[in-house]
């Protein structure tokens, strides 16, 4: 019989990424594609340890969310300076804006959110199809999956700054309908982001279907907005 101290410990996530203790979150997800795309059976049909390929998967689910992440360094002592955080507080209506008759207060909605939003979700929309066509060329090059990630990060930029602008100006209630179209469009769009995001890590097509269907919808929940818009303005 082994003695104790004889047993190999088993590999911890950080040695599974080959990553340090230290690493930053794009150092995790840098390491969880290129291990990715290592053991991926497209790139080596000579490789069929699907031991491996669980432990990188469990290895960059833990590491790749911070509160996982901060229990499992717990978990082997590590620690590490706490990180501050705030959000922001939702802002009340002025008495100015309180007393504004329905037409200013739609008129006010529309310059200040709606429009806005509609902006934002054009530069969003409108480029998937084009983004995934450069992409097919070759998924597995760098520079390419570089280019769609970059795209990527510009459309959670530009969602982040249309949830802001979402909350920050109560809809009139004449909006109301028009408001709902905008709330499930940013959330269709919210989930398709992460969709395409998990694509670029593991390069399973699913993933880049899905978003695209996230992506439909958000569109036509972006039509409605604005085809109920015309007709508000139009009363």
């Amino acid at each position: 019989m082994a003695r104790t101290s004889d047993r190999v410990q088993p590999v911890n996530h950080y040695q599974t990424l080959r990553i340090s203790y230290n690493a930053a979150h794009a150092d995790v997800k840098r390491a969880y594609r290129g291990l990715v795309k290592e053991y991926h059976p497209d790139c080596n049909h000579h490789l069929d340890n699907h031991d491996d390929i669980a432990s990188i998967n469990l290895a960059y689910e833990v590491l790749s969310n911070p509160q996982s992440r901060a229990h499992y360094d717990r978990s082997l002592g590590i620690k590490h300076a706490p990180n501050g955080s705030s959000q922001g507080v939702k802002r009340s209506p002025t008495k100015r804006e309180t007393h504004l008759n329905e037409d200013q207060k739609i008129d006010s909605w529309c310059k200040q959110v709606y429009e806005p939003i509609i902006e934002m979700l054009e530069v969003i929309l409108d480029s998937l199809d084009e983004q995934i066509d450069a992409l097919a060329d070759d998924p597995y090059d760098d520079g390419l999956m570089e280019d769609f990630e970059d795209y990527i990060d510009e459309c959670r930029g530009s969602y982040a700054k249309a949830q802001i602008f979402f909350r920050a100006f109560p809809n009139p209630t004449s909006a109301a309908g028009i408001a709902s179209y905008l709330y499930h469009c940013l959330n269709a769009i919210s989930d398709g982001i992460e969709e395409l995001n998990y694509f670029t890590l593991n390069f399973d097509d699913r993933h880049l279907h899905t978003g695209q269907e996230l992506w439909r919808r958000a569109e036509e929940m972006r039509y409605y907005a604005q085809s109920a818009m015309q007709n508000l303005q139009s009363v």
